[in-house]
């Protein structure tokens, strides 16, 4: 089973547990994620996005500042801009936060819930789910020779054709190439395996 399935059946295991949605950024650098993927309601996305909640977020600061889990009704959690009473307008009465990984790669996943809180036990499966999508996703150190070149090339805006040309390799080699290369990068397209290796400084 490739990456990309074990990562979508991870996440759809996901989606059954969060009937509220989840959001999960994996390997937070630079303040971005290399990874995101969101299943909240379009408009509390859209209204959390336009108010630039991300910078008053009580659960981003506390994934950065933490690992673990932390539920959203946490006394001790500080929500001087009153984000929680915005989500509870959009059905998000409950979540949980989970944090892992370095402060250099840093993982931060929220899943919500309408009708109660997560149970210690649907904690602990998130968080075990959560690393494993941190772990399976962990960017590669560096790409071979042959699949920096195919990339280069294709990068510089040659075709197929032509970048089999300059690299005295079939086409098909060099699909091969570009498809090792997608899937060492875990992207889908060569465009997003390109966009990776620059992200990763591998290019």
């Amino acid at each position: 089973m490739s990456i990309q399935s074990r990562i979508d059946l991870k996440l759809k295991e996901l989606a059954q547990l969060a009937p509220r949605g989840y959001s999960v950024g994996l390997h937070i650098r630079f303040t971005a994620p290399l990874m995101m993927f969101q299943t909240y309601d379009r408009a509390w996305l859209d209204h959390y996005t336009e108010n630039g909640f991300v910078l008053r977020d009580p659960m981003v600061a506390w994934g950065f500042s933490s690992t673990g889990a932390c539920r959203w009704d946490d006394s001790a959690l500080p929500d001087p801009f009153h984000l929680f009473r915005e989500a509870r307008k959009y059905g998000l009465n409950y979540g949980v936060t989970i944090s892992c990984g370095p402060i250099r790669s840093r993982t931060i996943a929220s899943f919500a819930h309408g009708e109660r809180n997560f149970t210690d036990a649907e904690i602990e499966r998130l968080s075990a789910i959560v690393w494993e999508l941190h772990t399976m996703t962990e960017p590669p150190d560096e790409l071979t020779p042959a699949q920096v070149e195919a990339l280069k090339c294709i990068a510089g805006g040659d075709r197929h054709a032509a970048a089999a040309a300059k690299l005295g390799i079939s086409e098909s080699a060099l699909k091969a190439r570009l498809i090792s290369a997608r899937e060492r990068l875990m992207a889908r397209t060569t465009a997003e395996a390109i966009q990776r290796a620059k992200d990763y400084r591998l290019l």
